[in-house]
């Protein structure tokens, strides 16, 4: 069974954008943020997940990885 694998700091790191800028920007808490990149999440909202790739100028899969 494959895995999603979360690659926000991959994309952050390309964006130069440090988590304090991004949360600040999306409006969501910098420990959810820390979280999600860090891949200790099991769920993410769609509106979390809009914000963020309105943000980082990205698509979901830029941030989100099926690997088996």
């Amino acid at each position: 069974m494959g895995q999603i694998i979360l690659r926000l700091d991959r994309v952050m790191a390309d964006r130069k954008m440090s988590l304090n800028e991004l949360s600040e920007k999306v409006g969501v808490s910098y420990v959810n943020l820390s979280k999600m990149k860090n891949g200790k999440i099991s769920a993410i909202r769609f509106s979390t997940l809009e914000s963020t790739c309105e943000t980082l100028e990205c698509q979901p899969g830029d941030i989100l990885e099926y690997v088996k």
